[in-house]
């Protein structure tokens, strides 16, 4: 068949227009809304997290960005929904570290591997706390101790689910403590929280934000930080080595990750994006008045944190013997 020189040059310019229009779509990221997906219930410092940056990032983006609660599963419900996500860079996971260096080690059938997802960017840190019902009659980390020796298997802490950070600092505390409390796992800190309100529950271990209400209330008691430091915005209380307890010593951070196959460039969109609101005066406040701190961490460092933290815990687990239920 013969092609005369019009149709060629036509057939040319309509390649090259497909081409340029492919790039430019690649190049228009986003192009719509971009969904967080969250692997604990609605109430708890990843689901506050997620809010607070999906608010702070969407105006950056220049389009909206979603959260969407998939609680349960110790995070394994979330994470399964992004790993099988389309590698996009529209469904991104929140994600908390207890379930992302500590669950892998628990799974019995795993649902995920760490390999499955690409680092974005870390952006709250925050040490956990120890944190009691307000008519327990301790107001130190030392009398709870003697608390708990005096009544046996009689003080239950709740967490936010089996092999969860919080069921981690409880086995912790119980091994440097000499005591032995009966654990409660919920689908989330929510939850948790709200039967440590009620008074289903003694005591439980989280990161501040979704308690502080409480604690400055009086309907809860914050006796000791598990970090390095004091928070800012609990002054009073102290480390958990000024209280005696120096093994006891976690800290959460909340981050980002795509599916594995994310592009590159959809990365460094992110990334930079990230950055930007997690380093704006704004941001920083708002996270130091809710006990946590603003700790951008791009790709390549949250990688080397999740590998060394992923080592870590490893040990801890196999210390406390902690096993899935």
């Amino acid at each position: 068949m013969r092609i005369t020189r019009q149709r060629f040059l036509l057939a040319s310019l309509g390649a090259a227009a497909l081409a340029c229009a492919g790039g430019v779509a690649a190049q228009a990221y986003p192009a719509k809304a971009v969904t967080f997906v969250v692997p604990t219930a609605a109430g708890g410092t990843t689901d506050l997290s997620a809010r607070m940056v999906a608010q702070a990032l969407s105006p950056v983006l220049g389009q909206s960005v979603v959260v969407d609660n998939k609680g349960g599963g110790n995070g394994n419900i979330a994470a399964a929904i992004v790993r099988r996500a389309e590698a996009d860079g529209y469904t991104l996971l929140m994600q908390y570290s207890g379930y992302h260096v500590i669950s892998p080690h628990l799974m019995k059938t795993p649902q995920w591997e760490l390999k499955d997802f690409r680092p974005i960017a870390n952006v709250i840190s925050a040490p956990q706390i120890i944190v009691v019902r307000g008519d327990l009659p301790v107001k130190t980390l030392p009398e709870l101790i003697a608390y708990a020796k005096a009544h046996p298997g009689k003080l239950n802490y709740a967490s936010s689910g089996n092999g969860s950070l919080q069921h981690v600092t409880g086995a912790m505390l119980e091994q440097q403590g000499g005591v032995k409390m009966v654990h409660v796992p919920y689908k989330g800190t929510g939850p948790a929280l709200q039967d440590l309100l009620g008074g289903q529950v003694d005591l439980t271990f989280g990161t501040a934000p979704p308690f502080m209400p409480h604690i400055q209330s009086g309907k809860l008691r914050v006796l000791a930080v598990t970090g390095a430091e004091r928070l800012p915005s609990l002054p009073d209380a102290p480390t958990t080595a000024e209280a005696g307890y120096p093994g006891v010593n976690a800290t959460s951070w909340f981050a980002l990750f795509a599916p594995a196959a994310v592009p590159q460039p959809v990365v460094d969109r992110l990334a930079a994006d990230l950055k930007k609101v997690v380093e704006d005066p704004a941001f920083r406040k708002k996270a130091q008045e809710q006990g946590a701190s603003a700790d951008y961490q791009g790709p390549q460092q949250l990688a080397e944190r999740v590998k060394a933290d992923y080592a870590n815990w490893a040990g801890v687990i196999k210390s406390s013997k902690i096993e899935t239920e």
